[in-house]
């Protein structure tokens, strides 16, 4: 652990109550409350649209039982705006309004007494997703995208500096598909010294990232950045998690998130969900997860605030 863990705020929520619960996922909820979100922009549509709604489905979670909400930002781009035809200024106001977004649904929720009972004071990450986000043709399970590392750093950089420059309690990437990805962002990270950030990864199977590289590696390349709050896996098939979470712990003694889809696969082609082989009993997987060693459990892809009720129950009992 470094010597600066204990200003983790992450940390400091599992300190305070021996776990930490994540939100499930923003987008997909959006679509299973009616929303169209078969666009390049994704859930920063809703945002650009009605964001009183990405609103909503922050106190959703809260109110299901979330210690930590990720803000909007998953798609949003500045060079994603531009393709929308939106000004840079507006793409930058539309970064803030997300994080924005969040934390007024974080402090309503705050604000009524009942709901601090048995619960700490939720926090905001700022989401920072991959490169193949922005493309929006599945390649951030591939980490295939073409372009080297000065390209990476160009289109990360602008978002990152805002969404780093916000009053967020941290940044979230999430959905990291390789290792040199990983290494472009962490270099962001270092120099803006006053953040932390969780690095969570997509994983193919019990043991590697996307592109192949081998989880331990890369949670070792993380475990020596201090500013870096925790290690997670993320929209990744559940049947791997309990591996993941071993080979994670091959590599840091830091904290350690997990937060997968339900088991679908996603059609980019399509722009659809397949079907589950088996249903994830969320209570049973939080139970195994956390005995593993997770300290942070929740969900992305297809799970809502129904399943996080059910990790929270879990956790809290």
């Amino acid at each position: 652990m470094s010597k600066d863990q204990p200003n983790n705020p992450l940390a400091r929520v599992v300190e305070s109550q021996g776990f930490v619960v994540l939100d499930g996922g923003l987008a997909t909820t959006l679509e299973s409350y009616g929303y169209d979100l078969s666009d390049e922009l994704w859930s920063a549509k809703v945002l650009l649209e009605d964001p009183q709604a990405v609103k909503q489905v922050h106190l959703d979670f809260l109110h299901a039982g979330a210690d930590c909400v990720a803000t909007s930002s998953y798609q949003a781009s500045l060079p994603g705006f531009r393709k929308r035809g939106l000004s840079d200024s507006e793409g930058e106001r539309l970064l803030r309004l997300s994080v924005e977004l969040a934390i007024e649904a974080r402090d309503a929720f705050w604000d009524e007494p009942t709901n601090r009972l048995g619960r700490v004071r939720p926090l905001v990450a700022a989401s920072v997703g991959p490169y193949g986000a922005f493309l929006a043709d599945g390649s951030e399970y591939t980490g295939r995208y073409g372009v080297d590392d000065i390209e990476l750093r160009e289109f990360h950089e602008s978002r990152w500096q805002i969404l780093a420059g916000s009053r967020a309690d941290l940044l979230a990437c999430e959905t990291i598909p390789s290792r040199r990805e990983a290494d472009v962002l962490r270099v962001l990270l270092r120099e803006t010294p006053a953040r932390w950030t969780w690095m969570s990864f997509s994983c193919c199977d019990g043991t590697h990232l996307s592109d192949g590289s081998k989880l331990a590696d890369v949670a070792r390349d993380c475990d020596r950045d201090p500013r870096v709050a925790a290690v997670g896996i993320n929209c990744t098939s559940p049947v791997f998690i309990s591996s993941l979470i071993e080979e994670a712990r091959k590599g840091t003694a830091k904290p350690i998130i997990v937060y997968p889809n339900r088991g679908e696969r996603y059609d980019s082609e399509t722009k659809s969900w397949s079907t589950p082989g088996e249903v994830v009993d969320w209570r049973q997987a939080a139970k195994e997860w956390t005995q593993l060693g997770a300290v942070g459990v929740g969900g992305c892809c297809r799970v809502g605030p129904g399943e996080i009720a059910q990790v929270r129950k879990e956790l809290a009992d």
